[in-house]
This record gives C-alpha cells, structure tokens and sequence, in this order.
C-alpha cells in the first residue's frame, strides 16, 4: 500500500489504537479482539516484549487486512527495522529528525511526537504525514488542539494521551484527524481474564462516536 493509501486508511476510520501488552500472544489477542470491533488500524508498540516478532506475526497473519504500526520508535535504526518486519507506518513520542528521513526513504508515513507550536512547524517543515500531539491530555486535552489548529490548519493531527469514550468526540469535533487510543480501548487486563469481547464493545463505541462527532 502507497504512502498517501496508509494516511487515508488511518485518517478513514480516525482511531489508531495502541497496544502495549505483556508478551507478543497478548498483543495478538488484543488485536484480534480490536479487529472484530471493526478496527483495522493499529499500532505495537516497542515496550511489547519482542515486539518486531509481534509485527511479523501480524503482518503475516493479516496481510492488507490490518494496518500494522510501529509505535514507541525513538530512532532510525529501530524505524529500519520495524518497516523490515512488516510495519506500514511509524509512531514515536518525540520528534527525531534522523527517524523522518529514514521513513522518507522507505516511502513509509511517520507520525513523530510534538507538543509545541515549534515542534509542530519542525515536523511539518521536515515532511511528515501526521504528528502525534502528546501527551495532549495533561495540556488541556481537546482545547489544545483547537489552538494549535488555529495557525496550522494544514497540518494533520493525532491527539494521544487523554482520549477516552468521553472525550473522544471533543478531539474530533477540535479538528483531529484521527484519535490516539491506549488503555481507554486497549484493556489487557480484561484480555488477561479472558473478557476481550470488551474490548471488541468500546472498539466499536469509539467507531461510533468518531463518526457521529464527524456527522
């Protein structure tokens, strides 16, 4: 899939969620559970105990049918080794230069972290995609968003940190392209005890809610 057809495909369904998990079996589950929900978009990240495994697994297991990213990547040569295994976007807390390059030249969309208005120009000025406002939660959520699209209205963003069933539709309605989503959606406490029909249930309500804030 080309570069502007994975921006699309995650900008389509507005929701990247992100599975941190204990081991990579778990992360299967949790994707497997998230999938059913509707959900074909999403992002390992590198704290998962032999992620890249996870993201070959995945990949292997799904083909186009789920987009795989690569989370929690802090520089190049992690960036190299995640797309080697299958990953079809990048994701990092911070913005790395070296890691946006790297993603140029593989023709692969990268989501690198910003937080302030230079930080966002930086990105912006380097080529990126999106970027991942984080952590927009502990910087006044939803509002933030609104202010930093007053000036950069070009610029597509990701709020992560702070999204929750409750303040999803806040996010949308402030001008996000798509919805970082951790715990709020990726409950490995409920896969561990076997519920994950959960999760599948708040994939799907986050889906609503993306669509009817959109509406």
């Amino acid at each position: 899939m080309n570069k502007q057809k994975i921006v699309e495909q995650i900008e389509s369904i507005g929701l990247v969620p992100v599975v941190r998990a204990a081991s990579a079996d778990e992360a299967m589950q949790a994707i497997d559970a998230i999938k059913a929900g509707g959900v074909n978009v999403l992002e390992i990240t590198m704290t998962v105990p032999r992620a890249i495994k996870a993201i070959e697994k995945v990949a292997d297991k799904y083909g186009t049918e789920v987009l795989v990213g690569a989370g929690t990547v802090l520089d190049a040569e992690t960036a190299r080794v995640c797309l080697l295994a299958g990953a079809q976007f990048i994701v990092s807390p911070a913005l790395n230069l070296a890691t946006i390059e790297l993603c140029h030249r593989y023709s692969a969309p990268i989501c690198p972290g910003v937080l302030t208005p230079t930080e966002v120009i930086t990105a912006w000025s380097a080529g990126v995609d999106l970027v991942k406002v984080f952590p927009c939660g502990s910087v006044g959520g939803a509002s933030y968003v609104k202010n930093l699209k007053g000036p950069f209205p070009q610029v597509k963003m990701i709020p992560t940190g702070g999204v929750s069933l409750t303040t999803a539709a806040d996010f949308i309605k402030a001008g996000a392209a798509a919805l970082g989503v951790g715990t709020d959606l990726v409950d490995v406490k409920a896969i561990r005890e076997g519920n994950a029909d959960i999760v599948t249930e708040r994939a799907k309500q986050f889906v609503q809610i993306v669509r009817e804030a959109r509406a």
